[in-house]
């Protein structure tokens, strides 16, 4: 499929497709238009509508978890479904929630909002006060980060006459006291990062423009971002404040509502958790400190008051393994929730502080295989009496959702997730793969016990930003490909945080081409097990993925069938100047430093087309309404294929934000038209193997 879109003006930069990188301008949206009419002319239709209705009845079922956080004594839940697309924000009780079919009360229906104001909205987050009933809500447009502040009353189900009101910016809010907001937003003149975050931390009071709100707290324009955070752990109430440095460092203070007090005495590579006057500590170096070196992901335990009096006697309460890692920490109720990664399995262990040391206990009742998540069910920790929620499943097993009361009890299943496909005869193995420099590169398989030699498959990765990809129950892949007879692979690359900052580490900056590396070993294996063929292999990827999936395309064509990129990641020439793009260079590079460029372009896909190849026919979709990756990556790289006369095809909805659309349908109909491609492109057909 070859389209000629070039502009009739020479662009600057040596970039012809530059002109694309205007998300509203006639001529990008003019191709934008005829792109969208295309592929939806090829791989829509009749099927694709069926099975987009199949995809969003499963999204829509009434049976499906209501997952829920809790705020005082209420469970609140955000349901979509068909009759509800944006949502309503509703809650029940606990006691109620345990019923098989709850009572819900709705305390906002966005549907009837965005109707009613005339505005594409959806609700992405609350912040609440305890004890009382007034909420602020950040309330996006068609699913951008950034967002409309409102102030909310729970008890009159209705938004605040003259209550707390910000114009829509990246940031938000958290509530000092009943008329005072911590602001940490990028509105207004010079309050933005060049990453487009919140640059100070302002003090906002009821009735006050917030012009005048007083700055507490600056981070530097080439900072990420500023953030405030109320302790209501501490009897004071605390406020933390912290420069975000870049995605990895951070400098971290703690003060009051005159700006911060003492500077954290901690190094800037480092995870932290405060609870009351404790703290947890994970850095992701090395740390010598009062004569001990403690390593890399290691996890301290201190009391805030004898750090701030210059005591280092740290506890160690966790201590890392070349494949066991730690995924995350939070507290509860006193109590601290390490989540670990063992060979990939799940554990969890609890660290409880006193005057007299540390006690260690491991969360009792949940399984050690398959995807285990835990969480506190109390939004706000000041409320929590120590209860967590876990998620429990795996490839063929839907999720379970499971309470722990106090988090020390044997788990509830509280509700259970329906079987949206038919699992018979299919299986899950764990299997590795042998990168290009000898390291070994796991990756999880799902599909038919009996080997064919020529399975459909779909694979997919990640492999950035210190995120564990985990093999979770998929319904969309498990209905449209392994239920109609495919096998799924995803693939843990380095880049990923599955074991530990050195996993991490190996596939970031110069390390990036490793991951994609591992990507091309995980296909090439699946050909040598006697899987399947290369040209049965279908991959997808998204974000940080699409610089995967384009480089599979310009590096190892030869190893797949088709591509599906997703609101991609692809102009690694441009990317920091481009909406959020900035904010990443601790994962990929500055591409204005020339000893930075040099690695960035070995990766830099766009740059790295040329013609005359043998590539795999792809479909670069992404979302206009996306406000962290910049459209521009996947029209440029799309017009440039289709110049080249490669079958390079582009689709573009205009809402969706950072994802695959705003409701339920728009997001089944995404994912569908990539199978449709991904699955015509292989040469399969639905059913035969």
């Amino acid at each position: 499929m070859i389209v000629d879109d070039r502009p009739t003006l020479q662009a600057p930069d040596d970039d012809p497709w530059l002109w694309l990188e205007e998300i509203e301008g006639k001529q990008a949206l003019d191709f934008v238009e005829r792109q969208n009419s295309l592929t939806l002319q090829a791989f829509g239709g009749k099927a694709f509508e069926h099975d987009r209705d199949v995809l969003a009845a499963i999204y829509d079922r009434p049976d499906n978890i209501p997952y829920v956080g809790r705020r005082g004594d209420h469970l609140y839940n955000l349901w979509k479904d068909a009759g509800n697309p944006r949502g309503l924000w509703r809650r029940t009780t606990l006691a109620e929630f345990r019923k098989p079919t709850p009572s819900w009360e709705t305390v906002l229906d966005i549907d009837q909002l965005a109707a009613n104001e005339g505005e594409d909205w959806l609700l992405s987050g609350i912040a609440t006060m305890p004890g009382s009933p007034r909420v602020m809500l950040s309330l996006s447009r068609g699913g951008s980060d950034a967002v409309v502040l409102r102030e909310f009353d729970m008890a009159t189900r209705s938004f605040v006459a003259d209550g707390f009101t910000l114009p829509e910016a990246k940031g938000g809010a958290d509530w000092v006291d009943a008329d005072t907001l911590l602001l940490a937003s990028a509105h207004g003149e010079g309050m933005a990062t060049t990453s487009g975050y919140a640059r100070t931390v302002r003090l906002w009071r009821r009735g006050q423009p917030v012009e005048q709100a007083s700055v507490l707290f600056e981070a530097s324009v080439n900072d990420m971002a500023a953030y405030g955070h109320i302790d209501r752990m501490t009897p004071e109430r605390a406020i933390w404040f912290g420069r975000m440095l870049d995605f990895f460092n951070y400098s971290v203070s703690i003060g009051d509502r005159t700006g911060p007090v003492s500077k954290l005495d901690l190094p800037t590579a480092i995870e932290l958790q405060a609870h009351g006057d404790w703290l947890a500590i994970k850095p992701r170096a090395d740390w010598s400190v009062a004569g001990q070196t403690h390593k890399a992901d290691t996890v301290l335990g201190i009391a805030l008051a004898d750090l701030l009096a210059g005591r280092r006697d740290f506890a160690v309460l966790f201590e890392p393994a070349p494949r066991r890692a730690v995924q995350g920490f939070f507290w509860a109720a006193g109590k601290l929730v390490l989540s670990i990664l063992d060979e990939l399995r799940p554990r969890f262990e609890i660290c409880t502080p006193s005057a007299t040391g540390w006690s260690r206990a491991t969360l009792p009742g949940l399984p050690q295989i398959g995807v285990v998540d835990v969480w506190p069910l109390d939004r706000d920790p000041s409320e929590s009496n120590g209860d967590l929620l876990a998620n429990v499943q795996d490839p063929l097993t839907p999720p379970s959702l499971l309470l722990l009361e106090r988090g020390v009890a044997s788990p509830v299943v509280l509700k259970q997730a329906p079987k949206t496909f038919t699992a018979d005869g299919l299986v899950v193995t764990q299997h590795e793969a042998i990168s290009i420099d000898g390291e070994r590169i796991p990756y999880v398989q799902t599909g038919p016990a009996k080997e064919s030699g020529d399975a459909p498959v779909y694979m997919s990765a990640y492999g950035g930003f210190a995120l564990a990809v985990k093999p979770y129950y998929n319904s969309s892949l498990g209905k449209l490909w392994l239920e109609r007879g495919g096998t799924i692979v995803q693939a843990n690359l380095r880049g990923g945080g599955e074991f530990g900052t050195r996993w991490h580490d190996a596939g970031r900056l110069a390390g990036k081409k490793l991951s994609h590396d591992d990507f091309a070993a995980v296909a090439a294996d699946l050909v040598r097990r006697g899987v399947t063929s290369a040209k049965r292999i279908a991959a997808q990827g998204g974000s940080n993925g699409g610089i995967l999936i384009t480089n599979m395309l310009v590096r190892y064509p030869e190893r797949f069938g088709a591509l599906f990129c997703t609101i991609p990641l692809v102009d690694m020439r441009r990317y920091t100047k481009l909406l959020a793009g900035a904010s990443w260079i601790a994962e990929y590079g500055d591409p204005d430093k020339p000893e930075e460029w040099e690695w960035l372009k070995t990766y830099s896909a766009y740059h790295n087309v040329k013609a005359g190849q043998s590539y795999p026919p792809i479909l670069i979709a992404t979302t206009r309404r996306d406000d962290r990756v910049h459209p521009g990556h996947a029209r440029k790289m799309a017009a440039k294929l289709q110049a080249m006369g490669y079958e390079a095809w582009f689709y573009e909805p205009a809402a969706g934000g950072h994802g695959y659309g705003k409701d339920n349908r728009e997001r089944a109909g995404f994912e569908v038209l990539g199978y449709r491609f991904l699955k015509e492109k292989i040469g399969w057909r639905d059913g035969e193997v």
